[in-house]
């Protein structure tokens, strides 16, 4: 198939391109290849990509209104991932404008393109920081996720609306995939994993906050790409017993479907750094800070719907997946300059 990779650059738009191009898709990559993190991974992770004959790239901002219509006019892809977003919950604090102008109307462009140029699924990213103030656990698809504590989340929630419209309208097949701290090698610069494993080897502070009572549903990149290319190929049916008497925020009447994808098995922040620290064998300089806005203080997905549904089934360890980020980062840091 041809298949549209939005945020192709990024950590998780990367990893799946590779995925897609190995099983023999076509992968159209799109990236607007932004500084909100090192530029130089980004392009990295793309000169990894551009050896297969059938990835082409093509650097273009999903807020870009004609340019996103242009390219589904020329290219038709069959199906889309759609993962470009501005990321990050505490940047969002400072730089509202870049969540509204990439998650909304970036969104929108995506949810127009497929609508008119015939493409057969849309899945697009969503995230865990949707269940915002909720603190019944595990996190359920099932479970109402009206009070985000940050724009991002409130960007991500409107997302979830948004794709549930379109597919309600238009009979357009939409799946959305809540994301739990996705980890693992070519990881981004500004989650905790790299932050720490950088500061520890150059004998620097970690920033703990919370003062350590996170938790984390941490979930190893090679897991989340295997549940995506699943969800890929399993288009989005209309549900035969959702009511409008007893409306279930999991599915729909359309053809629309809303999943958790994360391992289910939180780990405390502490056993998290006790990890990297055996991994290194070097101890970190705590500094143990206050939890910070838009924060929220543990994640734990529920991800029944989604073994139900495509067989999805983590199964990385988090020694283990956290000895293969160091293992890459130990490489990578060698050959490039990291900030």
């Amino acid at each position: 198939m041809k298949i549209l990779v939005t945020g192709a650059a990024g950590f998780i738009g990367a990893a799946l391109s590779g995925r897609l191009l190995a099983r023999g898709d076509q992968v159209l990559g799109v990236d607007n290849l932004n500084d909100y993190y090192d530029v130089g991974l980004k392009e990295a992770r793309l000169s990894r990509l551009a050896v297969h004959e059938n990835f082409r790239f093509i650097k273009l901002d999903i807020a870009d209104r004609p340019g996103i219509d242009a390219l589904f006019n020329t290219q038709r892809p069959a199906r889309v991932a759609h993962l470009a977003a501005q990321a990050g919950v505490r940047y969002s604090l400072t730089h509202p404008h870049a969540y509204v102008d990439s998650n909304l109307l970036g969104f929108v462009n995506i949810l127009e393109g497929c609508r008119h140029y015939g493409a057969e699924h849309l899945v697009y990213a969503s995230s865990s920081s949707v269940y915002g103030a909720n603190t019944r656990m595990p996190f359920s698809v099932h479970d109402n996720v009206d009070h985000p504590v940050s724009l991002y989340a409130a960007t991500k929630k409107a997302n979830e609306l948004m794709a549930h419209t379109y597919s309600h309208l238009y009979a357009m097949p939409v799946t959305g995939l809540r994301f739990f701290t996705v980890y693992g090698p070519w990881g981004r610069p500004d989650m905790a994993l790299f932050l720490f494993t950088r500061n520890i080897i150059e004998g620097r502070p970690i920033d703990v906050f919370n003062h350590g009572e996170h938790r984390r549903d941490f979930t190893y990149i090679d897991d989340i790409v295997e549940g995506v290319i699943r969800v890929i190929d399993t288009v989005a049916a209309p549900s035969s017993e959702w009511s409008g008497h007893e409306p279930d925020p999991g599915s729909s009447r359309a053809p629309y479907r809303l999943y958790n994808i994360g391992n289910s098995k939180p780990v405390p922040l502490m056993r998290f750094i006790e990890v990297l620290e055996e991994t290194l064998g070097k101890k970190a300089q705590k500094n143990f800070l206050p939890i910070q806005p838009g924060d929220v203080p543990d994640t734990y997905a529920d991800i029944t719907d989604l073994e139900r549904d495509v067989g999805y089934r983590p199964s990385t360890p988090i020694d283990v997946g956290i000895a293969k980020f160091v293992s890459w980062y130990k490489g990578y840091s060698r050959n490039h300059e990291t900030r």
